[in-house]
């Protein structure tokens, strides 16, 4: 088990983020579904988002209970967006939660903290095209490259910031319920965000 090692848990196959003690750290190694951040349009957080009460509902509940078991209860604190100022709202207990900005930045695709921390002058809706950690952040769905959604607010409550389909950061955000846009997923014809659950789980026992 290293960090970077793909396993099945619930019969979906998940990328190893982080190993600690007693738990490791997983990611969805690709997008599981389509789906909006919220089901109403209308300044929102983490803790109140729909998408975050799905996860740790209807789609926790499809794992055995078995399964369930090993899955820990995570404490996750909800920076605002650094760039706008939008609140990223209270600190959050969960089982099932997505990434925020600072993970998918600082700790598991590599370090981009520099663009974070110094944005140009006049960037505003993009990291560089160029950063060499873009590829680590790409994922796909149904075997096509797509975007994915992070927990952390866009430059308002009303977006979310998103990996691109070409893993760099769209740290504006795209609309959190029902958004109009010409990018469709080839497949699906959809243009809702992609899941990419994580959670951390209890480490095995060595035999």
């Amino acid at each position: 088990m290293n960090i970077g090692s793909i396993i099945t848990f619930g019969n979906t196959p998940w990328r190893i983020l982080d190993i600690q003690e007693d738990r490791v750290l997983i990611l969805s190694d690709q997008m599981i579904e389509q789906r909006d951040y919220h089901d109403q349009k209308e300044p929102i957080t983490w803790e109140q988002s729909e998408i975050r009460h799905y996860l740790n509902t209807t789609f926790l509940e499809r794992f055995s209970a078995a399964d369930q078991e090993q899955i820990v209860t995570t404490h996750n604190e909800n920076a605002g967006n650094p760039w706008y100022g939008s609140p990223g709202g209270a600190d959050t207990l969960d089982r099932v939660f997505l990434l925020s900005l600072n993970e998918v930045v600082r700790s598991y695709f590599g370090d981009s903290s520099r663009l974070l921390d110094q944005p140009k002058q006049n960037q505003r809706y993009w990291f560089e095209r160029k950063d060499e950690n873009n590829v680590k952040r790409k994922a796909l769905f149904m075997d096509s490259s797509w975007w994915w959604w992070t927990r952390t607010p866009g430059k308002h409550n009303r977006v979310a910031v998103y990996i691109h389909g070409d893993g760099n950061i769209g740290i504006q955000g795209n609309g959190i319920s029902k958004t109009t846009f010409n990018t469709l997923h080839p497949i699906t014809k959809s243009n809702q965000g992609g899941v990419r659950p994580a959670m951390w789980v209890k480490k095995p026992r060595s035999e």
